[in-house]
Order: structure tokens, then sequence, then C-alpha cells
């Protein structure tokens, strides 16, 4: 007994030292890094919901804060009533125009209490600092935070966040919103997310407007690090390559995802959400997510300036 105990705490140890070492390197140079396949590996070790790895929030944003001083950008405090108050980070040019929308991009985790890699993949971006020069951020690293500390997906009031875009139940949510309705209207926005079911990394793309697609960029990119999950329904709905793209109709959404709203209310003119499979470790799920970010950041970047050629 003592042996098979033994045992098991040093292959603990050991992983916990590899994803650490992981963690500490996606501020250095994570494209750099050779993808160890055992990482690649799903694990089975959900049952019922996420038991995976949990992170420190003010870890997080202790992080953010650190690379925001060091990198210019604004820190606003989004008061939240009763609760803890959500944090942002933004750094813009402050220019107006049609053309400075498709420059704005907006960028959200942690809406799900169980979903950790989201907050760490955003204070990794803010850390590696690698966005294309020209684009105006807004960041918002955790907007549930007492469902993460809690590792619960909802809010303290048993909501869903992610589906109270329309009724406003939750105080987060208000408090959100009346933010974002402070803030210009953005090009394009990225809303960070896992799925403890998922087989492999997938993409909800909601684009009312035709506006040309990094889709397929950011799936390449990622299924170099991480598995994609390339079944033909997923969460109930159609899927190619990974890649769902749902009608944006109102009267089929009775509860509305925060990606839907920003859509739907005209904040974004497409909406990129990301969902990471947490049944793999957290420094591949955050490895998916920061690469997959900078590959579609630099993908519009790119889209965007053709746009604006004369």
């Amino acid at each position: 007994m003592w042996k098979r105990v033994s045992r098991r705490a040093v292959r603990r140890c050991r992983r916990l030292e590899g994803e650490l070492r992981f963690l500490r390197s996606c501020g250095g140079g994570l494209g750099s890094i050779v993808c160890d396949p055992k990482w690649m590996e799903r694990r089975f070790r959900n049952r019922g919901g996420y038991l995976g790895e949990r992170i420190d929030l003010q870890e997080v944003w202790a992080g953010c804060e650190g690379a925001g001083r060091k990198h210019g950008w604004r820190q606003e405090t989004i008061p939240v009533d009763g609760r803890l108050s959500l944090l942002a980070w933004i750094r813009s040019q402050g220019v107006s125009g049609d053309v400075s929308r498709l420059r704005r991009v907006y960028i959200s985790a942690g809406i799900h209490g169980d979903e950790p890699a989201g907050p760490v993949a955003a204070w990794r971006l803010m850390e590696r600092n690698r966005w294309p020069e020209g684009l105006d951020l807004w960041v918002v690293p955790c907007l549930n935070p007492m469902g993460l500390a809690q590792n619960r997906r909802e809010g303290p009031d048993g909501f869903d966040l992610n589906r109270d875009y329309r009724h406003l139940r939750s105080p987060e949510v208000r408090a959100h919103v009346a933010w974002l309705e402070r803030q210009p209207d953005f090009g394009v926005s990225f809303c960070l997310h896992e799925d403890w079911e998922a087989a492999g990394f997938y993409l909800y793309e909601l684009n009312p407007h035709g506006m040309p697609s990094v889709a397929e960029t950011l799936l390449e990119t990622v299924a170099q690090v991480c598995p994609l999950d390339l079944s033909p329904m997923i969460e109930g709905r159609p899927a190619q390559g990974g890649l769902i793209r749902p009608v944006v109709d109102p009267e089929l959404r009775p509860e509305w995802p925060e990606a839907f709203w920003l859509v739907y209310r005209g904040r974004a003119m497409v909406s990129y959400t990301l969902e990471a499979p947490s049944d793999y470790p957290l420094e591949v799920r955050v490895r998916a997510l920061v690469t997959g970010m900078e590959a579609a950041l630099q993908a519009w970047w790119v889209r965007l300036s053709d746009m604006v050629k004369p």
C-alpha cells in the first residue's frame, strides 16, 4: 500500500511540474515549445462535470496588472452590486470612424467558473504582447470570479451567466452589459471557453454581416497543438471540421449567450467563441486558446488591411 501511494504521488508531482514549466514558459515563447505527445492525450477524468486543474484568480489578475503596466494598458474596474468587481484592460488609440471600428477587438473569458483555461490564456496573451500593431484591444479576463473560486459553472445566484444576456437577471451580467454599452462598437469579439465533455477543440462563428472569416485559420493553427472535435454534430448543432455557424435569430434563442448579445445588438460585427476541451491537460487548453487567438488576430489584421486598401 505504501509503495502504491508513493508511486502515485511521484507521478502526480511530475505531472504538476510539467504543467508548471509549460505555464511559466507561455510568457516567453509558447510557439517555440515542442509539443510532447503525452500531453495531447485525453484524460477521461471529467465525470458529470469538470474535475481538472484549478487556478488562483488573484494570481491571474496580478499577472494581467503586471502585463498591463509593462505594455501600456489602462485598467478599469466594473463594479457589481454585492459581489466581487470585474476587471478590464484596455489599450486603444481612441480614434473614431468605420475603419477604426474594425480595428477594435474585444476578448472575454471566465464566464463559466469551471473553465479556468480562458482566464490564464487572456493573461498569457497580454503577457506575450504579440498583437498585430494597430489593433485597439479590450480584455475582460474573468466574468464570473465567484464561480471560478468555487469551480462552479454558474454564478452565485445559480444562473448560467452565459445564458443571461437577454433577461439580465444576474448582477454580474447587468454590470457587464452596462460597461459594454459605454464602450465603442467592436469589429470582432472573441469569447474564450472550455467544454468538459468535448472530444476536441471547436469553434462557433456568428457572422451575420458576411465579414471575412478567420475561422479556418484559427482551427488550422489550433490543430497543431490540440485535437479538434471533428464530429458532424456538436452540442446539437451541425459542425464541419470543428466549426459551428449558428443562425443569428433571437426567436431561436430564448436565452442569449454573451456572443449572441454582442452580434445581435450590433456591438460586434462578427464574434467567435473558442471551446477548448477541458478533458485534456490545462497546458494543452491554454496553448490552444493562445495560439488560436494569435493566429486569428493576425488573420483579422491581414483581412482588415485588404478591406481598407484604396
